[in-house]
């Protein structure tokens, strides 16, 4: 192949995804003294020959020469013969140096965080970043090398790995909670700006600007979110459930109202609901109630509430039964004495401690003092 002569070198990035271009792309070309470099404000030029590395140049029209460059001295001097217009060999590396943006990192894998509230979680994060070459011949001698092109898509793969990286062990570091995210977000994203600072001057790089857009767990951990702040907002939840049983029987109270047949499946609806709920709210408040002793109904053995006058499963009348101490006799109602054997059932006194006595008791149960 025909070796390249040029008498100006320039180059036009017109994808503006390049961060940096080789003149010529393969191998070298044939240049002279007086030859023009041009060199825009958005690049800087690494100049090479001999496969050698001699200087940055910056922007600007520059004439190949001794006097305007004087770096063309070191080797200029050793040639034997060399006229001013003689050919030379060189290599020049454009390096874009502005900010380049739209750039996004994320978690390929979801990484394991033990959150002090929730345990073990999955989370995934995503951001963006801007970055910059900041130190030229650094960037092409450790990063580019020898390739003719070499585009931003081509370092962010590797940019966001040692992003991610970092990333993860500062969430160790400075995050107890979730649930104290969403306060954190800045500070999280400076700290992990200076993290991986370091990470990219080593080649050269700058970062601009660093973003935290999420940090989200698994759906399923969001609903468990979702339903502590509900709860949270609910408060008393024996209140809650009483007021919604009471709003459930207004609203099925309404559809009898004529709601068509929707009305009346969703009353159905309700109404299961309910008949599910109300047992055991009846039997809350009924409690106290049926605690105390209990008497049977004589018509059909159904025990209730002592003091109750008409059966609540019959209506059949109830009476006081009261059993002679003596001859075991039910005596209903409240006689004096029994109609059997004529022991007294009124309770007595204590002659000593004034204690009361059941009836037909020969012996107070509270001084022991004989009574009869």
């Amino acid at each position: 192949m025909a070796a390249q002569f040029l008498d100006v070198i320039e180059y036009f990035d017109q994808t503006g995804e390049e961060l940096v271009h080789r003149i010529p792309e393969e191998g070298s070309a044939e240049t002279k003294f007086g030859s023009q470099l041009v060199v825009r404000e958005s690049q800087t030029a690494v100049f090479f020959r001999d496969g050698k590395a001699y200087d940055v140049i910056g922007a600007g029209r520059h004439t190949l020469s001794t006097q305007n460059i004087p770096f063309l001295t070191k080797f200029m001097t050793s040639m034997v013969g060399f006229g001013q217009k003689s050919p030379f060999r060189v290599e020049v590396c454009f390096v874009n140096m502005k900010v380049f943006t739209k750039l996004r990192w994320g978690t390929s894998e979801p990484v394991v965080f033990r959150d002090k509230e929730l345990g073990m979680v999955r989370l995934r994060a995503f951001g963006n970043y801007t970055l910059k070459v900041k130190q030229p011949l650094l960037f092409v001698n450790t990063i580019v090398g020898t390739q003719g092109i070499y585009r931003s898509e081509q370092i962010h793969e590797y940019l966001k790995d040692v992003i991610v990286s970092r990333l993860n062990d500062l969430l160790g570091e400075q995050l107890e909670t979730l649930l104290d995210l969403a306060k954190v977000y800045d500070e999280l994203g400076v700290a992990a700006k200076t993290r991986v600072m370091g990470d990219f001057e080593k080649y050269g790089l700058e970062v601009i600007d660093f973003f935290i857009q999420s940090i989200t767990p698994p759906e399923e951990v969001q609903k468990i979110i979702d339903d502590r702040s509900a709860m949270g907002a609910v408060g008393d939840m024996g209140k809650f459930m009483q007021f919604k049983a009471a709003k459930a029987m207004g609203d099925a109270a309404k559809q009898e109202g004529g709601g068509g047949m929707a009305g009346a499946g969703m009353g159905v609806g309700v109404g299961a609901g309910l008949g599910m709920m109300m047992p055991g709210m009846i039997m809350g408040a009924t409690a106290g109630a049926q605690a105390g002793p209990k008497i049977k109904c004589p018509s059909c053995q159904a025990e209730q509430p002592a003091g109750t006058k008409f059966c609540g499963n019959c209506g059949g009348q109830l009476t006081q039964t009261t059993k002679c101490p003596k001859c075991g006799n039910a005596v209903d109602g409240s006689p004096k004495f029994c109609p059997n054997c004529g022991q007294s059932l009124s309770a007595g006194k204590c002659p000593k401690c004034q204690a009361d006595l059941a009836p037909g008791a020969k012996f107070c149960p509270n001084c022991g003092n004989k009574t009869g």
